[in-house]
């Protein structure tokens, strides 16, 4: 499977796309087993108690599975997120990025499915698991 757009291509459309967020995330990685975005964990991702909130880890799905659909099939500004549900399983650990591993399970031509572990950098158990479901506009 050939790749439409590598990690310098999805970090420029991210930049010149969704520039309001675009400073919360790197791509880390990009092939075609999936995608590793990175959520720059600052005092606005947390909640009381320290933690990373519940919409910053939705977040940090919903951009890696939308950035790993695009690697697939090039710079599609109206794909959009259809469903997504998140399993929160732990805490993630204090004062470390997020990484979320992507990997699209199927590609249509009008939906695409997939799904995102979510890691504290460094720790081997995820903090938590998203299925996410896109709508592909028509060309």
């Amino acid at each position: 499977m050939q790749l439409r757009m590598d990690q310098a291509a999805l970090s420029a459309f991210l930049v010149r796309d969704f520039g309001q967020l675009a400073a919360d995330f790197a791509v880390e990685r990009v092939g075609p087993e999936g995608l590793v975005l990175r959520l720059k964990v600052a005092e606005r991702h947390l909640r009381p108690g320290g933690t990373v909130s519940g919409p910053s880890i939705f977040s940090l799905a919903d951009v890696a599975m939308y950035l790993a659909i695009l690697a697939r099939i090039g710079p599609v500004a109206l794909a959009v997120t259809t469903n997504c549900a998140v399993d929160f399983m732990r805490k993630p650990a204090a004062g470390r990025d997020l990484l979320g591993e992507a990997r699209v399970l199927k590609l249509g031509r009008t939906l695409a499915v997939g799904d995102v572990m979510v890691f504290s950098e460094g720790a081997p158990e995820p903090v938590a698991r998203a299925s996410l479901t896109y709508s592909i506009p028509p060309a």
